[in-house]
């Protein structure tokens, strides 16, 4: 029997420091009260999710509901371009929020609150974002990944690496990223990087870059203030080489959405990408640690259809 008009809904229950699993219940309750028609299913290891959902839709599911965080949604969107039964565009994506950065569901205006989370999905208001694919080196082999949000190399992705350690501890949280900023900045060497954006290219001494379809990462940091999520464009923000005392004065900015304007951070607009280091520089996507250098992203215009909680023009 196809599914068309029953839901499927993804639970992670490690996310939000197992918020997917205590709040399960509270979840499932109102998604009754508003009569969804669903099936509940549970990940059980790290990218579950992506067979899950390609599965599931090659059984006739195309609405899917993301109980978890920004992780999460990237490896259902994995899974989506996985799945050869139907478009990508012909797939919906709602979110409810239960991680600890929840990132893409604050650009899409996804309310905290279960009830109202469930609200928007019962709006069924939709968008059809860009979403980005990068290919990377990981244990000498060539590995690709498609995500919605933002890619951060060096000492971005540093930082993601050492919070998602302590978030398999049971921590996490925007305060634990921004203490490991701070702990990472210790450490951290700069590293001279080719990026070559549409055929351009640029050297410098980097330390972190961040390839954006959406603005936030980090827990609520904009650092890709200029990005749209569907003119077809990736927005890249470059931080080059400065002082660590001026990095921490510098922070602020990352929050008040003005980080381009330091002199010493380039922004980029461009549909292909190429990032090249003798020194390997790392990689994470949507807040998933993944490989090295070298890189090469590939914009993919309107391809994801997501239920989202502003009106569009």
């Amino acid at each position: 029997m196809l599914k068309y008009e029953e839901w499927l809904v993804i639970i992670n229950p490690n996310a939000g420091r197992r918020r997917g699993i205590r709040d399960w219940s509270r979840i499932a309750g109102w998604l009754n009260h508003f009569k969804f028609n669903y099936l509940p299913v549970f990940t059980e290891f790290p990218m579950h999710a992506i067979d899950l959902t390609s599965d599931h839709i090659e059984k006739g599911y195309t609405r899917i509901i993301v109980v978890g965080g920004d992780g999460t949604m990237n490896e259902v969107v994995n899974g989506v371009f996985q799945q050869q039964r139907f478009e990508t565009t012909e797939i919906s994506l709602g979110m409810i929020t239960v991680g600890t950065g929840n990132d893409w569901g604050r650009m899409f205006g996804i309310p905290k609150d279960y009830k109202e989370a469930i609200k928007v999905l019962l709006q069924n208001k939709t968008f059809i974002q860009d979403a980005g694919m990068v290919e990377y080196k990981r244990n000498g082999e060539s590995e690709n990944r498609y995500f919605v949000n933002i890619a951060g190399l060096g000492f971005d992705a540093e930082v993601v690496r050492k919070t998602n350690r302590l978030k398999e501890k049971g921590k996490g949280g925007p305060l634990l990223y921004l203490i490991n900023i701070f702990s990472s900045l210790v450490s951290y060497k700069f590293v001279n990087a080719v990026i070559s954006v549409d055929g351009t290219d640029i050297e410098n001494e980097i330390l972190s870059m961040n390839v954006g379809i959406c603005k936030y990462n980090g827990g609520g940091m904009i650092s890709v203030p200029g990005a749209i999520p569907d003119d077809g464009l990736f927005d890249l923000t470059v931080i080059n080489r400065m002082s660590r005392p001026d990095i921490l004065w510098s922070l602020r900015r990352l929050y008040d959405g003005t980080i381009n304007e330091h002199p010493k951070v380039d922004s980029f607009t461009g549909k292909s990408i190429r990032v090249e280091s003798v020194d390997r520089i790392m990689l994470e996507t949507d807040g998933e640690s993944l490989g090295h250098t070298p890189l090469e992203f590939s914009i993919i215009p309107k391809s994801v259809k997501i239920i989202t909680g502003f009106s569009q023009n």
